[in-house]
This record gives C-alpha cells, sequence and structure tokens, in this order.
C-alpha cells in the first residue's frame, strides 16, 4: 500500500519483517560480497575481506542513491518499496552515510587498477537513473557491471589469473545477472515485456550458464550453484515486489553462499 502524498518518514510504522528483508538494501550488499568473495576463492585472489567489503559498501551506497533519489519515479513501479523508504527515511540516510564511511575506508591502500574499476563501474551506476530510461538496456548495462565488479576485483587481485579465467567467470555470472534483472523488469513492467517469451529465453541463459560453469575448461563447477537457484526462483515467478527482492535476488545470494560452502567442504 502506497502512502498519500506528502507522507514522511515520521509517519506510524507498521513495517513486516518481510519488508526489512526485502527493501532495506542488505540483499544486494550481501550478494557482492558473498559472490566477489565466492570468485575470489576460486582465483586464490588475495586481500578478500577487503573487497568483500568494498564491494558490499558500495553496492549499498550504488543501489540507496538511487532509491533515494527515484522516489518519485518509482512510487509507480515499486509501491511498496516506495512507502518503506518513505517511513525510514532517516534511518535510511544513516545507515546510506555509514555505507559511505566504510567504502572509503576499505578503498584506501588498494592498488590503483582496483580503484579505476570500481570508479568507472560506480559512475555508471550513479547514472543509473537516467540510462535506465531505456529500460531495454537495462538488463544489460546492470549486468555487465555486476560481472565487471565481481569478476574483476578479485580477478586483479589474483597473482595467476589469466584473462581465459575472467572470460570463463564472465560465461557464468553474465547470462546469471542477466536473467535476474529480466525477472527485475517483470516485477516493475519497466520495459514492457510479455511475462512468458521473457520468462523462456531468462531461464534459457540459466541453462547456458549452467552449462558454462561444468563445461569451461577453469574448474568453476561450485559456481553452478548461482544459476541453479535462480532457475529454481524463476520456475515459479511471481510479479510482486517481495518475491522479486526476496526470492529473485534472494536466489543470487543463496548460489553464492552454497559456492562457498562447497569450496569450504571440498
Amino acid at each position: 500500500m502506497t502512502l498519500p502524498s506528502g507522507a514522511h518518514a515520521d509517519a506510524p510504522s507498521t513495517t513486516s519483517l518481510a519488508d526489512r528483508l526485502a527493501f532495506s538494501l542488505w540483499i544486494p550488499a550481501a550478494i557482492a560480497g558473498a559472490l566477489t568473495t565466492a570468485v575470489g576463492r576460486l582465483l586464490d585472489a588475495e586481500d578478500l575481506v577487503r573487497w568483500a567489503v568494498m564491494t558490499a559498501s558500495g553496492g549499498f551506497v550504488i543501489y540507496g542513491v538511487d532509491r533515494l533519489r527515484d522516489l518519485e519515479r518509482d512510487r509507480h513501479t515499486s509501491p511498496d518499496r516506495t512507502a518503506f523508504i518513505e517511513r525510514n527515511q532517516t534511518s535510511f540516510r544513516v545507515a546510506l552515510g555509514l555505507a559511505a564511511l566504510v567504502l572509503v575506508a576499505s578503498a584506501v591502500g588498494s592498488a590503483p587498477a582496483s580503484l579505476a574499476l570500481c570508479a568507472s563501474l560506480g559512475a555508471v551506476g550513479l547514472l543509473h537513473r537516467r540510462l535506465k530510461r531505456a529500460p531495454a538496456w537495462k538488463s544489460i548495462y546492470v549486468s555487465l557491471s555486476w560481472t565487471g565488479i565481481c569478476v574483476g576485483l578479485p580477478w586483479l587481485a589474483a597473482p595467476d589469473a589469466t584473462a581465459e579465467s575472467a572470460a570463463a567467470l564472465a560465461l557464468v555470472l553474465f547470462p546469471t545477472f542477466w536473467a535476474n534483472l529480466v525477472a527485475s523488469n517483470l516485477r516493475d513492467d519497466e520495459a514492457a515485456l510479455r511475462p512468458a517469451p521473457a520468462l523462456r529465453f531468462a531461464r534459457a541463459a540459466l541453462v547456458f550458464a549452467l552449462a558454462a560453469a561444468w563445461l569451461v575448461p577453469t574448474d568453476l563447477a561450485p559456481l553452478a550453484w548461482l544459476p541453479v537457484f535462480e532457475f529454481l526462483a524463476l520456475a515459479r515467478f511471481r510479479a510482486t515486489e517481495h518475491y522479486g527482492h526476496l526470492a529473485v535476488d534472494g536466489a543470487l545470494l543463496a548460489g553464492a553462499l552454497a559456492t562457498h560452502l562447497q569450496l569450504t567442504l571440498a
């Protein structure tokens, strides 16, 4: 339910646990941190704690700024999330400021190449408000950005990583992110997609990502959990805000955590 025009953060809160889990930005932050370190473990990258903190706080900042700047537009496409942010705007801004401080602290002492990668992809994220006016391209450039940061940072920190290993990782992660973004577009109806064919294409992309995880020369089998969990989420897709954030986005987090578990038990 949306708030009446003019309602503010100090309105009485009826926030549920589901709202807090879905709309408080912890999911994209956790995905970024967990997936970057999972890729780092596959590549034997160094300084994994730094990359986890940097990507998690960076994801929080980018998504937080976008949601605060675009409240009016999101009121129509994501009314429940918008209402949550308006009810909790003060705490939302405080958390955003703290995440920005953590991001700066984690960036201190990082290699110039890593900082350049973060700055360039962060700029794309901050331009998301303008870029998403062409929603047909949203799933592509956002997927490229996620792939770039989750592969690029650990790859730059892995002494023995090769260009072939980066390409192999991209073959698994890009189609997985793309399928996730297609479902996101269906949820908010920004791209006016036809649900049935869009979901078929998204599921086909996940099958491709699963095959890539098993068939590429580099041993990326543990990453197969990402397309598996995402496929399960899209198999019973529902175009609701809670399902989109908790199930569709949460599937990426579940896949990253399952990858960590398999690497730990191996």
